[in-house]
């Protein structure tokens, strides 16, 4: 009577092999699975595509548009002039720089402690209020706030570990 394994039972079916330790839990593959032809994490190119490389279809529209850029805005710019909205989009996108923020000025003491700190908040909250800045201007202000209460914080904590450390020796008789 043939076994399990024997080429009678496997008559069929595509001969299996054990693979041991299979993140995919299937403790058969096929000798050769079609469509994975490697082990599962890994690949042909385990380094992966270069950086920077580029797709061949983007090198191939470069090569064809080598050359006529000036044309290509030339006529933009007259379909712009002729009043097509879109090539009229596209020439300000070019010409114009995307809006960054502005400069703001607003009246604030300047903070050398934590009650300096409170009253800084105090004068954001009254910017608001008064339609000076606008609550995202605010916030990074806060932001900025909240940074230096964290960074007095830790020069407190550092100042107290110091303080600590020098009265051990102290107290040790170095």
């Amino acid at each position: 009577m043939p076994d399990d394994n024997s080429p009678e039972k496997q008559r069929g079916r595509p001969f299996l092999r054990r693979a041991s330790g299979n993140p995919g839990g299937s403790e058969h593959l096929p000798e050769t699975s079609r469509g994975r032809p490697f082990e599962r994490g890994t690949s042909g190119n385990p380094a992966g595509r270069p950086p920077g490389s580029r797709n061949r279809t983007t090198l191939a529209a470069q090569v064809l548009l080598d050359g006529e850029a000036e044309a290509l805005s030339r006529k933009a710019v007259e379909l712009a002039l002729d009043g097509d909205i879109n090539a009229l989009r596209l020439c300000l996108d070019r010409v114009l720089p995307p809006r960054r923020e502005e400069p703001i000025q607003v009246e604030m003491e300047r903070i050398e402690s934590l009650g300096d700190a409170i009253g800084a908040i105090a004068d954001l909250i009254a910017a608001v209020a008064a339609g000076e800045i606008t609550l995202s201007q605010a916030a990074e202000f806060g932001r900025l706030i909240e940074l230096y209460i964290k960074a007095d914080a830790a020069s407190d904590r550092a100042i107290e570990a110091l303080d600590r450390k020098f009265e051990r020796e102290r107290t040790r008789g170095f």
